[in-house]
């Protein structure tokens, strides 16, 4: 850190991760101060499924799954860690909601919102995630009021967030001004710490083009650099940045022997008087020193706190030592915190009767990691369900079927009986997309492919229907990797000036996630929403199996 006077304390601060120690007289004066923090929440009120994966203690070579999530043993868990600190503060990276289960999603995330606020939670920085239903339904949860076109729903009034939104990379057009604001000063014995929140520069490639209307995203390290002079002449000095961008570590939870990825470029390019670094976004767990300074993050859907440990110089109102430890919010090991499960249970009594219908039958779990090709069990099964919905001539008279990798979000897992739900479902597609049935040539289909690779460190492959194939080469450049060739509808070439109705959703078709291609196609017909695509499906083709893996092929 910038602070340390001399050699030895600087050589300390490349260990922030770990134990640190100040010099005697320092350290009888300093003050303590215990940052928690979270990020990617994501509405899992409940323990998400597999937990978290970590480094069995019992033999580094293996992995093991470990239960955990869950808020009501997170709230727990959060008392406990703020017990014996005088000075303690809960904080967020983003995406503490969207992408949600069915419980949060339901409601549109009032619940989590209000499970988090029960906690204490005082700061958040805006994620991805947080626009997903756009500008005004985010301001909707921070200052609560009725849903505008489902009104309320829950089981009681919405009162909106208890913690704050920090905004400060996104600016709204129509005023210049950010959307929340940039930064929130708090003082812990009388020194005060900055905390800045922001989102990722790159939000509006993966939100919709809808949500991200009207909204610029700047970028993190100039946005927040611009702040530093303000921060100083208001006698700030202690300063924490809440990023939701990330990176991805080489080592286990609470490690980082290696680590790469954009928050590694953001950290390096940040003034010196940046003292901490809290991220997310990319559901990694770690705890690194990164040029000097403390970067954490930790993991995703509730399984594990960070419990940063700061020490504040009275006289210089400066951070001077840093360290962190991510710790497993473990199903079963602390007592549920009561008022979370009365908030669960009150949602889920209004939420079983839709949550429980029967979908139908899965004969192995579906899942959604894709092969080396990039194509997915259940990617192959949304696609069909989609394709399923809108394959009559009066619901579109689609021959193909494309939908996108983000929008599925969590594996469709094997009960005994193999009974599936409707929340098992949603879970699966939970952003609720419609279905846009559009014209295409066969052209218009390559080009729309090729844009897989628009970002090369990020292909985004689209799950297919069934009865199309193509292969794609590796070797190839930009622009010519798909093989004109292969490319087949039941067994038959697909011709570039031929016309074909193809179906995806409503993100895609107005070019989310770059697929820019989709906002040429001509005649559009809006279908039922993926959700209720994918539950009729079930109904219709259970029991339903992983289907063979044999519609996109990779070479090279």
């Amino acid at each position: 850190m910038r602070k340390f006077a001399n050699a030895a304390l600087a050589a300390l601060a490349l260990a922030c991760a770990s134990a640190s120690s100040l010099p005697a007289r320092a350290e009888n004066t300093a003050v303590d101060l215990r940052i928690l923090a979270i990020n990617d929440f994501h509405g899992n009120l409940k323990p998400p499924p597999g937990g978290i994966r970590i480094t069995d203690p019992n033999d580094a070579s293996k992995r093991i799954a470990v239960p955990a999530g869950g808020s009501e043993t997170m709230a727990t868990l959060v008392k406990q860690l703020r017990e014996g600190h005088k000075n303690t503060i809960f904080v967020a990276a983003g995406d503490l909601i969207g992408a949600s289960p069915f419980l949060s999603a339901m409601f549109h995330d009032e619940p989590t919102i209000e499970s988090l606020s029960m906690m204490g939670l005082a700061i958040s920085s805006v994620g991805n995630h947080e626009f997903d239903e756009g500008k005004d339904e985010l301001l909707r949860m921070q200052n609560g009021g009725c849903h505008p076109t489902e009104n309320c729903r829950g089981p009681h009034p919405f009162e909106g967030a208890k913690f704050h939104y920090l905004a400060a990379s996104t600016i709204d057009k129509a005023t210049g001004k950010t959307v929340f604001p940039p930064y929130e000063i708090r003082e812990f014995d009388g020194i005060p710490v900055a905390f800045i929140g922001l989102a990722l520069k790159g939000t509006p490639q993966i939100i919709s083009p809808a949500a991200a209307s009207g909204l610029e995203f700047r970028d993190e390290a100039e946005t927040v650099n611009a702040l530093i002079p303000e921060l100083k002449a208001r006698g700030v000095e202690a300063i924490v940045v809440l990023i939701h961008e990330g990176g991805f570590p080489s080592g286990d939870y609470n490690e980082c022997p290696g680590i790469s990825g954009p928050i590694v470029d953001i950290v390096g390019k940040l003034d010196r008087a940046v003292d901490v670094v809290i991220s997310g976004h990319t559901h990694q767990a770690y705890a690194c020193n990164i040029d000097g300074r403390l970067v954490t993050s930790a993991d995703k859907f509730g399984t594990l706190v960070t419990a940063i440990d700061v020490k504040l110089d009275p006289q210089s109102r400066d951070i001077v030592s840093a360290k962190a430890n991510n710790v497993i919010v473990r199903t079963g090991a602390h007592p549920k915190d009561p008022e979370q499960t009365a908030l669960i249970s009150s949602y889920e009594t209004v939420a079983a009767p839709i949550a429980n219908r029967r979908a139908g039958t899965i004969t192995e779990t579906l899942s959604r990691a894709p092969n080396a090709a990039g194509e997915s069990a259940l990617g192959d099964v949304v696609a069909d369900a989609q394709l399923a919905a809108t394959s009559s001539e009066a619901k579109g008279g689609a021959v193909i079927a494309f939908t996108n990798p983000g929008g599925i979000r969590t594996d469709i897992n094997k009960r005994d009986d193999g009974a599936v739900t409707y929340a098992d479902v949603f879970a699966s597609q939970p952003f609720r997309n419609q279905l846009v049935t559009l014209t295409l040539t066969g052209a218009q289909i390559k080009d729309m492919l090729e844009q897989q690779w628009l970002d090369p460190k990020r292909p985004r492959i689209l799950p297919v229907s069934k009865g199309f194939r193509y292969s794609w080469d590796a070797a190839k450049p930009y622009g010519e990797r798909v093989v004109a060739a292969s490319m087949m509808l039941n067994g038959k070439p697909i011709e570039p000036a031929a016309s074909y109705r193809v179906t995806v959703n409503n993100y895609l078709a107005l070019g989310g996630d770059g697929f820019t291609v989709l906002k040429g196609g001509t005649n559009p017909q809006f279908g039922s929403y993926d959700d209720e695509a994918l539950f009729a499906y079930f109904q219709a083709s259970s029991p339903i199996a992983p289907p063979a893996a044999d519609r996109i092929a990779q070479t090279n």
